[in-house]
């Protein structure tokens, strides 16, 4: 996951719909305070919130670690969420645009991806799923 020295990190749960508004807004502050301006923080919010709902209601819940990077001369962070769900039978397709397990549009999970900076997805049928996603500072 890169050779980049952490910082702060926090870990939250994600069990019940109420944690997923605390977690947006731990991603809010936690983006706030690397430095992030306005469109780096949607973009990240956006790409956790979808990320972190998919925990909660694909996934049966599981949690949230929020981790600051700072490697010289650029600070960031990185999300992992992970549950202990059913997994994703082909996480390939699953990223594939129109690709929906629900009544949604298919845009959640390749859509996050192309929020961040680095998204890298395991799962497994049977062993849940962890998504790590790293957005670095700059409006990009």
């Amino acid at each position: 996951m890169g050779d980049s020295e952490p910082g702060t990190t926090r870990s939250l749960p994600i069990r019940a719909e109420r944690d997923l508004l605390t977690a947006r807004h731990a991603i809010r502050a936690a983006s706030l305070e690397a430095g992030f301006g306005l469109i780096a923080q949607t973009k990240l919010i956006t790409a956790a919130s979808e990320l972190v709902r998919n925990c909660y209601v694909h996934g049966g819940g599981g949690s949230l670690l929020i981790e600051h990077l700072r490697p010289p001369p650029r600070a960031g962070l990185r999300l992992t969420i992970s549950d202990e769900g059913p997994g994703i039978p082909n996480p390939d397709v699953a990223l594939t645009d129109g690709y929906s397990t629900g009544q949604g549009l298919g845009h959640g999970l390749g859509g996050a991806k192309r929020l961040v900076d680095e998204f890298h997805l395991e799962s497994a049928p049977g062993q849940g799923t962890t998504v790590v996603i790293t957005r670095w500072t700059g409006d990009r």
